[in-house]
């Protein structure tokens, strides 16, 4: 007896310790899949993905989902096999997501800063194509500063000590030409329905760096609406949605249905002037967006021989290159014309 417990003992250890490694034993991989998909014309927890406030909100249907990629670390070599052998995901160097000289978190500070920053790019490329004028836009105020509860992100500055402005330049050369401590009367718009006009006298700060009075705001040139236009996509991270959230906006305030009712996905980066940019990931996204029900998908120049490589059934690959080739493509669909494809 003891000696057939001791065999079975001797022959179940090496199944012991494959156990141990599968479930305890972590690799330095990441796993890369489909991520969920959001619908920017839709709502997400109760509230518009794409919230415009303060003018008209044309109605529209269909779909026009941005897509994402889902991202899985700490995994075991149980997991990580497990994951390789779905087909589904591909498991790729740890060190190529969370560089190892970067903490995660400050990986994951940098990721959520890049998607605040596609929706400003969002807007304002949306906003350039709906042919809204350019303003000295404010782009950030510092808080403590001399400006802090005088002027607010998105003010559009019209003059200065009473002189007009039309572009950053204009304004910079007039601030150059104070002191700290001397006041600055600035005339501005805000996003404000109860008081969308007003003046703001600010008393200049110094600043180490300049000898010239600190006013304590950014400023850009960008076209200017007077209404409010917020992006209700919480744990998003990078800047792949920025094309999509600017078809939504285009599609909101405008007449008529941008996708012609259809199921439409796609990704892109996107800047203020339009042009779209590659994303990483595609494959993934296109069979997030297969199996949601979209029938097609926008993708960026610079990644459709990518996007060749893997096709989804039924699912239509156009190119882009800018915002107005995504815009022109989709009218190409829905007037039933063939738009530049893969």
């Amino acid at each position: 007896m003891n000696r057939r417990i001791s065999t079975l003992l001797v022959a179940l250890a090496p199944v012991v310790v494959l156990f141990v490694l599968l479930s305890a034993v972590t690799v330095p991989f990441v796993s890369l899949g489909p991520g969920p998909t959001f619908d920017t014309l839709g709502e997400v927890d109760g509230k518009q993905v794409v919230d415009i406030e303060g003018t008209e909100v044309k109605p529209t249907s269909g779909h026009l989902n941005m897509t994402t990629v889902s991202q899985r670390d700490g995994l075991t070599l149980g997991q990580a096999m497990a994951l390789w052998m779905s087909g589904r995901e591909q498991l790729v160097p740890r060190e190529l997501v969370y560089p190892p000289e970067k903490s995660k978190d400050e990986i994951d500070e940098e990721n959520t800063t890049d998607f605040r920053r596609s929706e400003d790019n969002a807007q304002y490329a949306a906003l350039s194509y709906l042919k809204y004028p350019e303003a000295v836009t404010v782009d950030s105020v510092t808080d403590p500063g001399p400006s802090a509860g005088k002027l607010e992100d998105g003010d559009a500055i019209d003059a200065v000590n009473g002189k007009q402005v039309s572009t950053v330049e204009e304004f910079q050369a007039l601030l150059k030409a104070t002191k700290p401590g001397e006041d600055l009367v600035l005339d501005y718009r805000r996003k404000d329905q109860a008081n969308p006009i007003g003046t703001a006298t600010v008393t200049l700060g110094s600043n180490p760096d300049r000898d010239y009075g600190y006013l304590g705001i950014a400023v850009i040139d960008a076209p200017w609406a007077p209404f409010t236009v917020e992006f209700n996509l919480a744990n998003i991270g990078g800047p792949s949605a920025g094309l999509m959230f600017s078809l939504a906006l285009i599609d909101k305030l405008t007449t008529g249905d941008l996708n012609d009712g259809k199921f439409v996905a796609g990704t892109g980066t996107i800047d203020g002037e339009g042009e779209v940019g590659p994303i990483g990931g595609i494959t993934h996204k296109m069979l997030a967006a297969q199996e949601a029900g979209a029938t097609v998908f926008l993708v960026p120049a610079d990644n459709c021989a990518e996007a060749r490589s893997d096709p989804q059934d039924g699912l239509e690959l156009v190119k882009v290159g800018t915002l107005t080739e995504a815009v022109d493509a989709l009218n190409t669909i829905s007037a039933g014309g063939e738009p530049p494809r893969c």
